[in-house]
């Protein structure tokens, strides 16, 4: 009977994932991507809907739901920056599946509550979300294939946002399904494949001492540890969380209210736009940072990554003048510019802080660091989205976005230069070699 036992210990899949490299890559990936992934399924579809006939003292109604939710989201980042940081890794499955719940049963409440006294349910929905980044990143992070791991769980920000909103448009245009239920219901759909992808995201073993040895060891980081690593890094990190602000506005605009654009451009009827421009920048970039891997220096993967940024910001500021100039379709300046705007956002999700905690050996994790920069990010697109409603301007979506796509890449090119430059030159004082 023991042999039994052991034979079937040997064919767990924790047991497979500790002794073959390849079968964690593969697990890990495929499972982070997806619990992500299905997390889009409750917080995107509700974008897809218009919501003309609806108004909140003279607001657009759909603009307060967006608002609501990503004040929630906003909310849940800021307190993440403890709770993700501090947490006991053996709490991260509860916490995750938590979140999901609660945020489905918050959009139940959405469809039932009559309008426009249901808008605090999207608060409610947005409240928990913003913590399930956090949760499933900590299972990827100090391993020595953290950029491949992170690239995928990154990439599923661009694949599922369109999926999830092409599930909505789908259930909207199919089954004629109310707005206010097309939430809950495309959640459903989800839901299924995330527990499936959660539960196998359990088996995952944690770092081993190779991974250690390369990476530094990943911890729970105390309220001092905390406040020693802003002390020690604050002045670099300043233009890092202040550019990051900048991509995070222009990506959930992108997400928000793709719908609105893509109509204004002539693909009204087109379902499908969303999750095929989606899935086809998501392949781009995936490959990209999921080459980062194979850098072993851990400063030089951290100065290229400021590099990367940059070509991602040219490519999108270059695409957008081309358009300006009616030298790109709007579909192609889409996909560039998009396709710019990501090389340019995740790295701050999967490499930057990853490779700058390993390069200066700092003791802790990339859920406090990232968590910073999440937090204000998701400010300011609280502040654009309330200048853009209350201050009265009168202009297309397709004019709103090359100013945003224009602004942000010449403002986070020089701010990225600036920091790639300070990082420099800190870390030859350091008395470390390049």
């Amino acid at each position: 009977m023991m042999n039994a036992f052991n034979f079937r210990h040997n064919l767990s899949i924790s047991n497979w994932m500790k002794n073959s490299p390849a079968v964690l890559l593969l697990v890990v990936s495929f499972s982070a991507f997806v619990v992500y992934t299905g997390m889009y399924g409750f917080r995107k579809p509700f974008t897809v809907g218009l919501y003309e006939s609806w108004a909140f003292f003279g607001i657009s109604y759909k603009v307060c739901l967006v608002i609501a939710q990503v004040v929630g989201y906003m909310i849940s980042k800021f307190i993440g920056i403890n709770i993700i940081a501090s947490m006991d890794p053996r709490n991260r499955i509860k916490g995750i599946l938590f979140c999901i719940l609660f945020a489905w049963f918050a959009l139940f409440l959405f469809a039932i509550v009559p309008a426009p006294y249901n808008i605090i349910c999207m608060f409610l929905n947005g409240l928990p979300l913003g913590m399930v980044f956090g949760l499933v990143f900590g299972f990827l992070e100090g391993r020595k294939t953290t950029e491949i791991l992170g690239a995928f769980l990154a990439s599923s920000f661009i694949f599922a946002s369109g999926l999830a909103k092409t599930v909505g448009k789908w259930l909207l245009l199919s089954f004629d399904i109310h707005d206010f239920w097309m939430p809950f219901i495309a959640g459903g759909i989800f839901l299924i494949p995330l527990l499936f992808a959660l539960w196998l995201l359990k088996q995952t073993p944690i770092p081993n001492q190779s991974d250690i040895l390369v990476r530094s060891e990943r911890v729970p980081m105390s309220k001092q540890e905390r406040k020693e690593f802003v002390w020690r890094f604050g002045g670099l990190l300043a233009p890092i969380v202040i550019s990051y602000m900048l991509f995070t506005i222009v990506r959930d605009f992108s997400e928000d209210f793709a719908n609105e654009l893509w109509i204004e451009t002539g693909f009204k009827g087109a379902a499908g736009i969303f999750v095929q421009t989606s899935t086809m920048i998501t392949l781009f970039v995936l490959v990209i940072i999921a080459a980062f891997f194979s850098i072993k220096s851990n400063f030089k993967a951290f100065i290229y990554t400021h590099v990367l940024v940059i070509i991602g910001l040219l490519i999108s500021l270059l695409s957008t003048l081309f358009f300006k100039q009616q030298m790109l379709s709007p579909l192609y300046w889409m996909l560039l510019s998009t396709a710019g705007l990501y090389l340019a956002y995740l790295p701050f999700n999967c490499i930057y802080f990853e490779r700058m905690i390993s390069t200066y050996s700092v003791r802790g994790n990339v859920g406090f660091v990232m968590y910073i920069a999440d937090a204000f990010g998701y400010m300011g697109t609280v502040l654009v989205l309330l200048i853009k409603e209350f201050i009265t301007f009168q202009f297309s979506w397709v004019i709103f976005f090359t100013f945003l796509f224009t602004v942000t890449a010449i403002i986070g090119i020089v701010l990225v230069l600036f920091t790639v430059i300070g990082h420099i030159k800190y870390f030859k004082l350091s008395n470390q070699i390049l």
